[in-house]
């Protein structure tokens, strides 16, 4: 099976990568899934409205390290110039520019944003533009198969994407109708890779090993996204990557969540401080201890602590047994 990827200029080590999500790959994150094998991270969805109004919450999103690196950087808007001029103000802080065309959220698509765009294929296609013009880097597009179940109009898109100079195209084989519900339809997948020359990345229901290679087997796409199944679980890339060469993976002992969930819990302390790091890592251990025995007690525990080295003690506690 084929080991790396190129997308643009940018040669990635391996094809298993990290999606962008809100609220949840932040700094820390990205780092902890870095450990466990992805060879491309993104930021979480940065609006072009704050960085071009020099908002110094949406250039804090694009904070990184060099452990972090290369770092896609994930834009969301609907204007082909703020588009365009945001990814002028971004070069220098990462390898990559994705823009969001599939977020479903409300809060987005009202703006006309995220997969809004997918209803606008002569919009999408004036937006591709403009920004290709902006930036010499390595350009991406994260889409969905349309708006609605069966209008399918990710084809249309995907081919003007790799006509106005998209280096490689993400799909979440679902409409923006599904949300996340269902079942993401992976032959979409093998559709897209058929119709276009630009590397294809596949997201959507990976949450194992198996699912990854078998989205590779299935459909052909060059690369995955892993998103949700990445949630307390960034082994399932060191996994995958096992599978994929032949080898049998290594599960994670007891010892090693607990050592993860630490290293997470400081990196959060480092780098936003005592008081976020608690709020935060409280949803994460939510996901590190999923499936485990006594969860629902731990996660109730967790919710009611309120200082780091109590946190710490309920860590050991629940994850030692």
């Amino acid at each position: 099976m084929q080991k790396t990827v190129a997308i643009g200029s940018l040669t990635l080590k391996n094809r298993v990568f990290l999606a962008p999500m809100a609220g949840i790959t932040n700094l820390p994150m990205r780092i902890i899934a870095r450990d466990g094998g992805a060879s491309l991270t993104f930021t979480e969805m940065v609006s072009v409205n704050g960085l071009t109004r020099e908002g110094r919450k949406s250039f804090d999103l694009l904070k990184t390290t060099p452990e972090d690196r290369p770092i896609g950087m994930q834009l969301f808007g609907d204007e082909p110039e703020m588009l365009a001029e945001a990814a002028r103000l971004v070069e220098g802080y990462g390898e990559l520019i994705d823009i969001n065309m599939g977020c479903p959220v409300k809060k987005v698509v009202g703006t006309g944003a995220g997969s809004a765009l997918m209803k606008e294929p002569a919009k999408v296609a004036r937006i591709i533009r403009c920004v290709r013009k902006a930036t010499a880097l390595p350009f991406t597009v994260k889409i969905r198969t349309g708006w609605v179940c069966g209008d399918d109009t990710f084809l249309e898109v995907g081919r003007i994407a790799q006509e106005e100079g998209c280096d490689a195209i993400t799909l979440h084989p679902r409409s923006r109708a599904q949300m996340f519900e269902g079942k993401a339809n992976w032959s979409k997948l093998a559709e897209l890779k058929s119709a276009l020359k630009i590397p294809v990345i596949g997201s959507g229901d990976l949450f194992t090993a198996d699912d990854v290679v078998r989205m590779f087997r299935e459909t052909g796409c060059d690369a995955v996204m892993v998103a949700r199944g990445a949630m307390g679980n960034p082994w399932l890339f060191r996994e995958a990557l096992a599978l994929m060469a032949g080898e049998v993976p290594a599960a994670p002992t007891v010892a090693e969540r607990l050592a993860v969930a630490r290293r997470h819990f400081e990196l959060f302390s480092e780098f936003e401080g005592g008081r976020v790091a608690l709020m935060e890592m409280r949803k994460h251990l939510a996901w590190y201890s999923k499936g485990l025995p006594g969860a629902a007690q731990f996660r109730a525990a967790v919710n009611r602590i309120e200082h780091a080295a109590e946190l710490v003690g309920a860590m050991e506690e629940f994850f030692n047994g």
